[in-house]
C-alpha cells in the first residue's frame, strides 16, 4: 500500500475483514474513500479474493439483506464458503453471511439428538440447520424462512450437504409457518425485537424441549431481560422454565452484546 498511500494514510487501512468463499467486506474509512478500488485490489490479490465489497451498513430488516457495494473485481458475488466441513452457497451482496457466530454454528452442530424434530425459525441460507443436520443428525429440521432469495440458496445448499432427508425448507413468515406441536427443540437465531416472535416459538412445541433465544441487548440488562422475556411468554402459553443457560456470542456494539439463552420447558 505504500506505493499507493502516503505514511499518515497508511494507518488507516482496514485492520478487520470478512471472507467469504472468495467475496471480501470490509469497511473502508471515511480518510480512504477516494483509494477505494486501489485498496480492495491490494486486499484481493494478497487474500486471493476475486471480488471486494464495501460494508456501507451492516444488515437491514427482516429479510436481513445486507447494505454493501461492489468496490473491486467481479460483478458476479455467488461464491460456496465452507466451513466446519458445511458448505455454504449464497451471494452476499443478496444475503447475510456472519463470520462472528462461528462458534455458535459449530455448538450447534452436535447439541441435538437423533430422536428429536427441530424447528429454525429464522433458517436463512442454513447456518444452524446445515450442520446440525449434518453432524447430529435429527429425526427431522424444519427450517423456516421468509425471505425467498435467502430460501432459494436454503434449498440448494440443503441438497449441497446431503440432508435433504432431514432437512425441510419452509418458506414464508414463521409466524404464519411454523409447524405446531412438533418440535423437541427451537432456534430462534434473529437479533432484533426476538421476543416478539416467541408465540410462535411456543407454539411449535409439543410437550417440552429446548429454545435457544438469541437477542441483542445493552450489556447492563444482560442478566435481566433476555429471560424475563422469555418467561414472561411461557407463562402466556403454558410453559415454565426449567433450566437457562446464558452465553454471550460477541460484542455487537460498544456497550452492546449478542447473547442466547439455552432454555429447557415444559408444558404446565
Amino acid at each position: 500500500m505504500r506505493d499507493v498511500l502516503s505514511a499518515n494514510l497508511i494507518r488507516f487501512i482496514p485492520s478487520k475483514w470478512e471472507k467469504i468463499g472468495d467475496v471480501l467486506i470490509f469497511k473502508m474509512p471515511v480518510e480512504l474513500q477516494s483509494y477505494s478500488e486501489e485498496i480492495a485490489g491490494v486486499y484481493a490479490e494478497v487474500l486471493g479474493c476475486r471480488s471486494v465489497l464495501e460494508d456501507v451498513g451492516g444488515v437491514e430488516g427482516e429479510w436481513r439483506k445486507p447494505r454493501v457495494k461492489l468496490v473491486y473485481g467481479s460483478s458476479d458475488t455467488e461464491t460456496i464458503h465452507c466451513e466446519n466441513g458445511i458448505r455454504y452457497k449464497l451471494d452476499p451482496v443478496k444475503v447475510m453471511f456472519s463470520s462472528g457466530n462461528m462458534d455458535e454454528r459449530i455448538r450447534m452442530a452436535r447439541i441435538s439428538m437423533r430422536d428429536e424434530t427441530v424447528v429454525d425459525m429464522f433458517a436463512g441460507i442454513g447456518y444452524f440447520s446445515l450442520p446440525m443436520a449434518v453432524y447430529s443428525k435429527p429425526k427431522k429440521v424444519y427450517a423456516v424462512e421468509i425471505n425467498p432469495v435467502a430460501y432459494g440458496y436454503l434449498c440448494e445448499n440443503i441438497s449441497l450437504n446431503n440432508v435433504n432427508n432431514i432437512v425441510e425448507p419452509v418458506l414464508g413468515d414463521n409466524r404464519e409457518k411454523t409447524p405446531e406441536g412438533v418440535a423437541d427443540r427451537v432456534i430462534m437465531g434473529y437479533l432484533h425485537d426476538t421476543y416478539r416472535f416467541l408465540p410462535a416459538a411456543f407454539s411449535a412445541f409439543h410437550n417440552s424441549g429446548m429454545l435457544h433465544y438469541h437477542e441483542v441487548c445493552p450489556n447492563e440488562l444482560l442478566n435481566d431481560r433476555p429471560l424475563r422475556r422469555v418467561e414472561t411468554a411461557a407463562e402466556r402459553f403454558g410453559f415454565h422454565v426449567e433450566d437457562v443457560k446464558s452465553r454471550v456470542i460477541k460484542s455487537y456494539a460498544p456497550g452492546v452484546s449478542h447473547v442466547v439463552l439455552d432454555v429447557k420447558v415444559e408444558r404446565v
